[in-house]
């Protein structure tokens, strides 16, 4: 279970939310709501261990979060805004290493996000959607048990929407858990959402 009780976060001389508080159980989802500048990507990277709170706490099972940030890192799949494509590469040699890491086939990532007949293409010759889709193929070869997702459907085409919903969806029915912040209704039945702001 991941919880975060009484969380204050401070961006510069900006508190940007205090007293936030949440439960997050084994296969469960939470969206992130409210206006641009509310906190919602702050709080992934929060939760991502790349921000401190000013105060409360982030918990896991019970215990401090951060006390093991190395520990906690290898318990998250961050996906933020930027796709973090390499215009350079093919659209499998972006996949590799994180391949490696997981012992997970590339082939089954890109075929998850329907990529796989461009699988030889230079990553710079993808559209918007087809490098979101690369970025969200990356969930595919993780085995992190949390997902943090920063509007993760920004430019997918609604064929594309639901292949993601489909792996949200296998992804929770193993007890692995997703929090994503969004502006759009995201194919997560039965989240829970936390409105900042």
């Amino acid at each position: 279970m991941l919880a975060a009780e009484d969380v204050a976060v401070f961006r510069g001389e900006r508190l940007v939310f205090r007293d936030l508080g949440f439960r997050l159980p084994a296969g469960g989802a939470l969206v992130l709501a409210g206006p641009n500048g509310s906190g919602k990507s702050t709080l992934l990277r929060l939760l991502a261990g790349l921000v401190r709170p000013a105060a409360g706490r982030v918990l896991w099972d019970g215990a401090d979060a951060f006390s093991d940030l190395a520990g906690h890192g290898r318990l998250v799949a961050y996906v933020g805004h930027q796709d973090a494509v390499k215009p350079g590469l093919t659209v499998t040699e972006n996949l590799r290493f994180a391949a490696a890491v997981s012992g997970r086939p590339v082939g089954a990532a890109l075929a998850a996000v329907g990529l796989e007949a461009l699988a030889d293409l230079p990553a710079r010759m993808l559209s918007a959607g087809q490098k979101r889709r690369l970025a969200l193929s990356r969930l595919v070869l993780s085995v992190a048990p949390l997902w943090l997702l920063d509007e993760p459907t920004l430019g997918l085409d609604t064929g594309s929407i639901e292949r993601f919903g489909l792996l949200l969806a296998a992804h929770r029915a193993r007890g692995g858990m997703v929090v994503a912040a969004t502006h759009v209704p995201l194919p997560l039945p039965d989240a829970v959402e936390l409105r900042l702001g």
